[in-house]
């Protein structure tokens, strides 16, 4: 009998043992930086002598690994790779397909520090961000392997004389992972494995900036024995490789998590019929946030203050569910913000492999640049009272950003940052500033901070958010705890880490013998 479901814990840096094992794992991965990483189709190593270099955000000049590219003819052999494998895969037991996951969980919690420290080099996490990561990366694995087999049991149906009635959860099929580079394990592993202990075959096109990390889980799949074609690793360019994929006729499901306009393409190309295709795609999108939290006038302002400053600059803003803007009411406004910024000033900006720090770098130079742009709209459209500028001209590092007075319908106010800069907005009343928290085009996260249980009740039922908080942060969505997927333009409320998500995965036969 496998013990029930328990998330994984943190590791606790402040015990010096845990620190230097963190520091060691970090000694031995920057021993690796540089190694190239072939793609891998039905278990071939693939070199297309055609590369794309992963660059330590915290230091433009490291090169983390080289990674070789796929192009339209190596994704059409991933594909049919995957398609024929599938063909005997969907036939593996749910208990065989979840012994794969609890033995990479096992693996992975044995070698925990080891992937933290890849993801502080490649994504620019710093320890504790990193950890979590690899935590969840962890809780995933251990979550859905568990699911599968629950669903693998005899379902319950209503009884009739002389029938025998069944209802199972069999596979979809070949399934495109399109993961994203903020949480590149963690949300990567999930997407994969779900996708994998259900039964389908997958082609794993990993996030460009974080494609090392990718190829590290896909060693560890093979480490597991995951048989060959089951996952197929192609790195490559989205524009050449990602429309061919999505459009391809043999392929079931795309699993994608990313930006909106990258989601409603996809949404848009899958929903179209290619010759010789059988089935309606189905399209499983996460695609970001605009993600409030609502301050009352009667709230603990020292907890406001602290979910704010966490939820906003946490890994540099770069989650979807990080809070983008803080809604206060008018009576505290002046007291949380000045709060805030105390608590923002004291936050170290630096190298995330060093202990005390608290935000590292953005992720590249495209994000590096975009969030620059938004600070100087910002400045604009409001009263900058903290940050603003630029760090260690060696990597993509950017100051935790503040600012004051936006209105509600700014462009900071309403579009997708992804960075560490958060918007101050006031409110007259609660109800306003339950309107102003729904006023965007998404509804992934949000939280509000009262002492009033009617104004909790009330944002319960008016606060339009797929993960809504009270008097907490937030972000730190757990597996199990907190299913994760949002309204609107964030997505299709997959609910990821829940116990709907691989049901998106699996399609319901019933099967009826009059007896």
């Amino acid at each position: 009998m496998r013990m029930e479901y328990v998330n994984e814990p943190f590791t606790n840096f402040s015990k010096e043992e845990e620190s230097a094992a963190y520091e060691a794992a970090l000694a031995s991965v920057h021993g690796q930086l540089g190694r190239t990483y072939p793609l891998v189709i039905g278990g071939e190593a693939i070199e297309t002598g055609r590369t794309l270099d992963s660059i330590n955000p915290a230091d433009k000049a490291e090169v983390v690994g080289v990674v070789h590219q796929g192009d339209r003819e190596l994704a059409e052999k991933a594909i049919r790779t995957a398609y024929e494998t599938f063909g005997w895969w969907r036939h593996t037991s749910a208990k065989e397909r979840s012994g794969y996951l609890f033995k990479a969980a096992a693996v992975m919690r044995r070698r925990k520090h080891e992937f933290s420290a890849w993801l502080t080099v490649e994504s620019g996490k710093n320890r504790a961000e990193a950890d979590a990561d690899t935590a969840e990366a962890i809780d995933f694995m251990e979550f859905y392997a568990r699911e599968m087999l629950r669903l693998s049991e005899p379902q319950p149906l209503t009884r009739i004389p002389d029938e025998d009635n069944e209802l199972y959860y069999i596979p979809l099929g070949v399934g495109i992972v399109i993961p994203p580079w903020n949480f590149p394990l963690a949300i990567m592993a999930g997407m994969t494995t779900a996708a994998l202990v259900s039964g389908n075959t997958v082609v794993l096109k990993p996030a460009s900036p974080t494609a090392v990390i990718a190829a590290k889980f896909v060693e560890l799949l093979e480490e597991v024995g995951v048989p060959a074609g089951v996952v197929n690793f192609l790195p490559g360019p989205g524009s050449e490789v990602g429309d061919f994929l999505v459009e391809h006729p043999l392929t079931r499901f795309i699993s994608f998590t990313g930006s909106r306009d990258v989601g409603l393409r996809i949404n848009e190309r899958a929903a179209k019929t290619a010759p010789g295709q059988k089935w309606i795609k189905r399209v499983i999108a996460e695609m970001g946030g605009k993600d409030s939290i609502v301050v009352d006038a009667d709230a603990d302002l020292e907890l406001a203050a602290d979910a704010i400053a966490a939820s906003a600059f946490g890994f540099s803003g770069q989650k979807c569910s990080a809070c983008s803007r803080a809604i206060v009411h008018a009576d505290v406004y002046d007291e949380v913000l000045a709060k805030v910024v105390e608590r923002t000033a004291k936050l170290t900006l630096g190298d995330p492999a060093e202990r005390g720090t608290n935000l590292g770098p953005v992720v590249d130079d495209k994000a590096y640049a975009k969030i620059q742009e938004y600070i100087g709209i910002g400045k604009n459209e409001g009263r900058l009272v903290h940050g603003g500028g630029t760090g260690d001209e060696k990597g993509f590092f950017i100051e935790p950003t503040i600012f004051a007075d936006i209105a509600p319908e700014a462009r900071l106010a309403q579009e997708e940052i992804f960075g560490p800069v958060v918007a101050f907005i006031k409110a007259a009343s609660f109800d306003e500033a339950l309107e102003i928290a729904n006023n965007t085009d998404y509804g992934l996260t949000g939280a509000v901070i009262s002492r009033d249980r009617s104004r909790l009740e009330q944002a319960r039922r008016e606060f339009f958010a797929g993960n809504l908080y009270f008097n907490r942060k937030c972000t730190g969505a757990l597996v199990g705890v907190h299913p994760f997927g949002g309204f609107n333009m964030s997505g299709t409320d997959s609910k990821a880490g829940g116990r709907d998500y691989l049901l998106l995965f699996t399609q319901a036969k019933l099967v009826s013998e009059k007896m």
